[in-house]
């Protein structure tokens, strides 16, 4: 039998063919579809956060600083509403590989006090944007929205809070104690504890009655201001303010907040005294809000 011919056409266009699915470097590096603005150049991704979990909030919390951020919690006689007091109220979350927190309340004769904490994990959806840089962004936006003051830089090149002025003793390298006299001239009855390393014995409404002399208007002094932190995670910062509860109590609120890596940490601590006068002391609560953050950012570990 007399076989068919070839074809030289389709031999042709069949070589055209495979050369087009073969084709090419020469080093054997893949196509990346996925970046149509350059065609064959591959597209890394980006680097994945350095945490997967977040830790269980409510448990992350110790006692004994519950004891010192919460004293009204040794008052409470009874042994289950103690237990209680100490367990949190954990924050309703649909998704607690991203988002975790807990908050607790506790009364005592001098005032209320509130205190929480939140976790969140920040994933990138965009392979060009690492979870990391995802966070930043997420908390450079947090920063935005607390208002901070701008530092004043001052003749000598150094920086230092809104109000303070040539000759304070943040120039001398002390900083004033809270228990500083008025404008009025008239001293207050008693300093604040100076920053120790564990958790302060005392608490902020301990103190409080130190601050009733002070003008409650004008809120921290200048080296407590509202103010970026260089001390904690890869970045921080911490915010105060004051506020009247109804007609009389006076109500101050500190937050720090801190990234670490691809996790966002916020803390809020907020004392409302129930003394008419009486001032919940700005130092003492951010020095032992600051105290629990650092806790917190050697509980994520890694």
């Amino acid at each position: 039998m007399q076989r068919k011919a070839y074809v030289p056409g389709i031999a042709a266009l069949l070589a055209a063919v495979l050369a087009g699915c073969t084709g090419g470097s020469g080093d054997g590096a893949t196509a990346d579809d996925s970046n149509p603005g350059q065609p064959g150049v591959t597209t890394e991704a980006a680097e994945p956060g350095k945490y997967r979990t977040l830790p269980e909030p409510c448990g992350v919390v110790g006692d004994k600083t519950l004891d010192a951020l919460l004293p009204g919690i040794e008052e409470i006689t009874d042994e289950e509403q103690r237990e209680k007091a100490y367990a949190g109220e954990p924050t309703l979350a649909y998704d607690t590989d991203r988002k975790v927190g807990c908050s607790w309340k506790v009364e005592s004769a001098d005032a209320t006090d509130h205190l929480s904490v939140d976790f969140e994990r920040v994933v990138s959806y965009d392979n060009a944007v690492s979870d990391d840089d995802q966070a930043e962004q997420l908390f450079a936006q947090q920063v935005e929205a607390a208002d901070l003051p701008e530092p004043v830089v001052s003749e000598s090149g150094s920086e230092s809070a809104p109000g303070s002025e040539s000759g304070s003793a943040s120039e001398s390298g002390s900083a004033p104690e809270s228990g500083a006299a008025s404008d009025s001239g008239a001293p207050s009855a008693t300093a604040s504890p100076a920053a120790s390393s564990g958790p302060p014995s005392g608490s902020a409404s301990g103190s409080a009655s130190g601050s009733a002399t002070g003008d409650a208007s004008s809120g921290p002094s200048a080296e407590l201001q509202p103010r970026l932190l260089d001390d904690l995670g890869d970045e921080a910062f911490v915010d105060d303010a004051l506020s009247a509860s109804g007609s009389t109590a006076k109500r101050r609120t500190v937050t720090v907040a801190f990234r670490t890596s691809n996790v966002v940490v916020t803390i809020e601590y907020a004392e409302q005294s129930a003394t008419l006068g009486v001032v919940p002391d700005s130092e003492e609560m951010q020095d032992m809000a600051r105290k629990l953050a650092s806790q917190l950012a050697d509980s994520l570990g890694g």
